[in-house]
């Protein structure tokens, strides 16, 4: 692995070449722009992105126009790994043969929603990682297909209210447990899976530099709060961000694979000094107002309970060094 650049403040990174422009049309407060800027700009090399159809596909490239000052592919909700492994396997081979064709280095990044990654692209992106294609695949993980109108998906986390799993006088909403995806990817032996949220900038660009200094196939998990769907307002979003963080319901923290031994390293990039409860996160936010009604109170009950065993399990995978 190469030196990895590290980003020293935020004065050094607002001189960053611009690679996702503005005039989108992303919802006020949307954290997918955040995201998407952060990591785009965290390097100086060519990159070449896919992205699937979801919000960040429709609302950056409304015809004629586009935020992308990147060479970009647009493919199918399901096929965005598929579509920049094949890319990136092109690059490869017409790098060979240096027949007119530039051998400068490039980046390959997909960025797709939970819908296109834990649901629909899951086949194309386990492939893609199976195969040891270099490439860094984003899910921008707002737990649900907000493009379509706010349903549910398997990220959606119990008791959410969605247009598929609504909440009412009998159901609390949403009843499936959501996928541990940061944990699946590792599981694919992954060299490196981060799980990153917006309002953590720093930590989130040298996460990104991390996974473009790391060769094959790397994944972040970037939660990103949603205004309109998660029903708070759009001035709210870095504030919903770090309660998230300091509730542990998003932990940062990145997991390494060593080929060599099969070893995973856990390492947990912030400890809340003040660990939050997880009805201060949930209170922020009008999908969850139904459970702070008594007979749905065990709910949140239960989701502090399993917060709480996520993260005693980050801590002592970390503390074993396996």
């Amino acid at each position: 692995m190469g030196e990895i650049k590290q980003i020293k403040n935020l004065k050094e990174f607002s001189t960053s070449v611009e690679r996702f422009q503005g005039g989108h049309r992303l919802c006020p407060g949307c954290s997918h722009s955040i995201i998407v800027r952060e990591i785009v700009n965290a390097t100086e090399d060519d990159l070449c992105i896919s992205t699937a159809t979801g919000c960040l596909e429709v609302c950056s490239t409304i015809y004629p126009f586009t935020s992308w000052d990147v060479s970009w592919i647009h493919i199918g909700f399901e096929n965005a790994a598929a579509a920049i492994s094949g890319t990136e396997a092109m690059h490869k081979a017409l790098a060979r043969k240096k027949k007119g064709y530039s051998d400068k280095p490039m980046k390959f990044i997909a960025f797709a929603g939970d819908g296109g990654t834990y649901d629909i692209g899951f086949q194309s992106l386990s492939g893609a990682v199976e195969r040891g294609h270099d490439f860094m695949y984003v899910c921008l993980d707002n737990e649900g297909y907000m493009n379509t109108g706010g349903q549910r998906s398997s990220s959606t986390p119990v008791g959410g209210a969605t247009t598929t799993s609504p909440a009412g006088r009998v159901s609390y909403g949403e009843k499936m447990q959501k996928k541990d995806m940061t944990a699946i990817m590792a599981a694919h032996r992954c060299q490196y899976v981060a799980q990153v949220a917006p309002s953590s900038w720093k930590d989130l660009v040298k996460k990104a530099q991390k996974a473009y200094q790391t060769p094959g196939a790397t994944y972040i998990n970037a939660m990103s709060p949603c205004p309109t769907e998660w029903k708070f307002d759009p001035s709210m979003s870095m504030e919903v961000s770090k309660v998230m963080v300091d509730s542990c319901v998003c932990p940062l923290y990145e997991i390494e694979y060593d080929p060599q031994t099969h070893n995973y390293k856990y390492t947990v990039n912030y400890e809340p000094k003040n660990k939050l409860p997880v009805k201060e996160y949930m209170a922020l936010q009008g999908r969850f107002k139904h459970l702070f009604k008594p007979e749905f109170s065990h709910v949140i009950d239960q989701w502090q309970r399993d917060i709480d065993a996520q993260w005693d399990y980050i801590r002592r995978r970390q503390d074993a060094g396996v």
